[in-house]
């Protein structure tokens, strides 16, 4: 099963974050789920179930309107994080889940979804490929301290 998460995923939404980018504590995921469930109309989330109601599968979108690499329309869609469970990969749980976002984008009158991955990262390139995405650019970002 598949839907937009709500208040009461909180524990699921905030694992499978952890899980996700697990330099952030639980309780900042817990404190950026809260923005997000407050600000409907440009952040959402999506969730999917296992048939025992394991959620197994998690897609962050956004809606951005500054510059997005390799964009032609502005605003865009934009898929913050996907994860799946290593339990259920391999199985379309993925795929539902950008599908969800994309309905949602053009709901929202969007003609673009756009998403990055770290250069190392080859499983979400793969991933990317597999849903449908292409690669616009590489990028290397740099910082000098003054």
């Amino acid at each position: 099963m598949l839907r937009r998460a709500e208040p009461g995923d909180l524990d699921a939404w905030a694992s499978l974050r952890h899980a996700l980018w697990p330099e952030l504590a639980l309780d900042g995921h817990q404190a950026e789920i809260a923005e997000a469930l407050e600000q409907p109309e440009r952040l959402v989330a999506f969730l999917c179930f296992d048939p025992g109601g394991q959620a197994v599968g998690l897609a962050e979108a956004s809606i951005r309107s500054d510059y997005v690499n390799g964009c032609k329309t502005s605003p865009v869609a934009f898929l913050e994080g996907i994860i799946v469970a290593p339990s259920a990969r391999r199985r379309g749980v993925a795929g539902l889940l950008v599908s969800a976002v994309c309905d949602w984008a053009r709901s929202n009158g969007l003609s673009e979804l756009a998403s990055d991955a770290g250069l190392d990262n080859t499983i979400s390139h793969a991933m990317h490929a597999a849903l449908g995405f292409d690669e616009t650019q590489r990028v290397v970002y740099f910082r000098r301290p003054l």
